[in-house]
């Protein structure tokens, strides 16, 4: 469970995500933890003599950061500053049935995945439109956190497929887990803490829609495939992620396409894979007080089978964000945002929702 701690004295600047003041008037702010652990500090509100410098720090200001409106009763402590420690390393607030396993029911009785307008995209190579339905042609890449991913993903859609704003696919969500919770409902963490997606086993990834066109649907792929290993840098132990401080399942390398490992596309992936990552099959990660059936390793990538193991799409306030100490053009932040949103593609999920 997330506990308010007294955070003074224990904070290391060091590994904190600088981001222009501009940009966090009023925000609050995500600081990282020596034990790895993602630190939310919110001063108290009408609290005298507050030793947090939450106004004047220049520390990424982030929606992640629970509002405290949701605080619910953890919101009345009287501290006078107050830090909310997510884990986001590893389950949050997880609920445990008498048998161990992470309560929420099985994926058979979730609810139905969240569906997207048909989008009309254009093969660049020939011009002709193809209606592309979410239902038949879609594919999900997850590599630690997803806003700088659906960036990534949004300009190989612009800049190498041709594809126009209102063709574009690239939405953020939470896949590859076995489980959901109650009504079907896979949430971030500010929710109740059976529908956390983490506790269920997802991870963060970005969705992706190919044409049902075959030839034009390889050549789609290959150009997202080619894009996921670039976002890799080399080490000592083998290739890590760009945000190797976003650590444990929630944030593991995970690729999902129709068919898994068997997926006519997986040539492709092995194709792309230039740095020799290892490409494991994955059947979905389930939670439970043993821990995670497949984890955040090193160097691998779970590779899963899209139609098995849906994608829930994320709330409103995660797409077209931000990155990680990154502050991407109001071109991207706000109009292409408004552009999807006003094509009905990121219609509220029922999960709890910050300011859009």
């Amino acid at each position: 469970m997330s506990k308010v701690l007294s955070m003074s004295g224990q904070i290391t600047k060091s590994r904190y995500l600088q981001i222009p003041p501009a940009k966090r008037n009023g925000l609050k702010h995500l600081r990282q933890s020596n034990c790895g652990q993602n630190i939310i500090c919110t001063p108290v509100r009408g609290t005298k003599g507050q030793t947090d410098s939450a106004a004047s720090d220049p520390y990424v200001p982030l929606s992640r950061a629970l509002p405290t409106c949701l605080h619910g009763g953890l919101a009345s402590a009287a501290v006078a500053a107050s830090c909310l420690v997510l884990s986001l390393c590893g389950p949050v607030g997880m609920a445990y049935s008498a048998e161990g396993d992470i309560m929420g029911g099985p994926a058979a009785l979730a609810r139905k995945p969240a569906e997207e307008n048909t989008a009309l995209l254009m093969s660049p190579d020939s011009g002709e439109s193809v209606a592309l339905s979410s239902g038949l042609q879609t594919v999900y890449f997850g590599n630690g956190c997803f806003w700088g991913r659906q960036k990534d993903f949004v300009d190989v859609e612009m800049k190498q497929l041709g594809r126009k704003p209102e063709q574009l696919t690239a939405l953020v969500g939470y896949a590859a887990g076995t489980r959901t919770g109650p009504d079907g409902k896979v949430c971030y963490v500010y929710s109740d803490p059976r529908t956390h997606y983490d506790a269920l086993g997802h991870a963060e990834v970005v969705q992706l829609g190919l044409s049902t066109d075959s030839g034009v649907a390889e050549r789609e792929i290959r150009a997202f495939a080619s894009r996921y290993f670039q976002q890799f840098k080399k080490t000592s132990g083998g290739m890590q992620r760009l945000d190797p401080q976003d650590k444990g399942p929630a944030y593991r390398n995970v690729i999902g396409i129709p068919g898994g490992i068997n997926s006519p596309f997986m040539r492709i992936i092995q194709e792309e894979n230039k740095y020799g990552m290892e490409l494991r099959e994955g059947r979905g990660n389930a939670m439970s007080w043993r821990g995670p059936t497949e984890d955040d390793i090193l160097n691998t990538v779970w590779v899963v089978d899209s139609g098995q193991l849906p994608f829930y799409r994320a709330e409103r306030f995660h797409q077209f964000h931000n990155g990680l100490g990154k502050v991407f053009p109001l071109e991207y932040l706000r109009d292409l945002r408004n552009l999807v949103a006003a094509r009905g593609r990121i219609e509220p999920t029922g999960c709890p929702e910050l300011p859009f």
